[in-house]
């Protein structure tokens, strides 16, 4: 990873070059964090949802989540055993908030889905649970 070390309050330049492995078990290129850039109340990242690829059921415990949809089509399950749900579509705006479960699932089965993700967590895989829910199979 190609980085500038925020010394003094400089700006930061981070070039991510490979994804690191998550608890959400999808690739995330991690932009800005507190590791590589010293930010202090937020980090950005590029994660990608290979073709018919989902993420593992989870929830960013007191942290907010606000998601671009670069590329593709994904549905989100969300709330309570991940009973709702909802799609998107690139250019899409989704906010996801503290605390709810949710496990994004990419609709195609030929074409990676790409989003930017930001939440106010400058560790951003500190705050993040797995979430057991009784149908996740049948998703």
């Amino acid at each position: 990873m190609d980085k500038t070390l925020n010394l003094e309050g400089n700006i930061v330049t981070v070039r991510p070059d490979v994804p690191i492995d998550t608890l959400q078990k999808l690739p995330n290129f991690v932009g800005i964090s507190e590791q590589t850039a010293g930010a202090q109340g937020i980090s950005m990242n590029v994660v990608i949802i290979p073709a018919g690829g989902r993420a593992v059921p989870h929830y960013h415990e007191g942290f907010e989540t606000a998601i671009y949809l670069l590329k593709g089509d994904v549905q989100t399950f969300y709330g309570e055993n991940l009973k709702e749900s909802t799609i998107n579509k690139q250019g899409d705006f989704i906010y996801i908030p503290a605390g709810v479960p949710h496990m994004p699932v990419n609709l195609s089965q030929t074409e990676e889905a790409i989003a930017i993700v930001a939440r106010n967590d400058a560790n951003e895989q500190e705050s993040v649970r797995p979430y057991s829910a009784s149908n996740v199979n049948r998703l």
